[in-house]
């Protein structure tokens, strides 16, 4: 019985700063949220985590799926093909960190990864990523200004540490 009060408190703990918020951390609150998320040290390691991937997927459509439902004034849902999010790795000129023999497939997943960690780690917010979505017309253009904004806000927070 004591077990279950002791993991019901830690339970609510972790749930305790996003009450009043739909269930999304504020910026301020994300750190103590996203425990289980690994303090990568670089961009191949974050951009290579698989598991940061299947999570960033889901994010990279709600972002996107939100922008064009804001854009056109309803709800949409997609999926972003993987062809934006590979060309969106090489103008954001983040291809040279990485493996050098990596599919679309895997150039896409680290994308993916890469946009999930950054929001993670309060590099941006759900509605910064949707701003700067909107602002750009072209997908994979818009998409590689997001990672850049990622890759910036990363390269800060990696400096500070040390």
């Amino acid at each position: 019985m004591k077990e279950k009060i002791v993991d019901n408190h830690k339970y609510s703990i972790l749930l305790k700063p996003c009450r009043g918020a739909g269930g999304i951390p504020s910026k301020r609150n994300r750190k103590m949220f996203f425990r289980f998320v690994s303090k990568h040290e670089s961009f191949r390691e974050v951009m290579m985590d698989h598991e940061l991937a299947a999570l960033g997927d889901s994010l990279v459509n709600f972002l996107y799926s939100l922008t064009l439902s804001i854009r056109y004034g309803k709800p949409r849902g997609v999926r972003v093909d993987g062809r934006i999010l590979s060309d969106a790795i090489s103008k954001a000129d983040l291809r040279r960190l990485l493996p050098s023999k990596l599919d679309r497939h895997m150039k896409a997943d680290a994308a993916e990864a890469l946009i999930a960690y950054a929001w993670m780690r309060n590099v941006f917010s759900i509605e910064d990523a949707v701003e700067i979505l909107s602002s750009i017309e072209d997908a994979s253009d818009a998409f590689s200004q997001l990672l850049i904004k990622a890759k910036e806000g990363l390269e800060k927070i990696w400096l500070n540490r040390k």
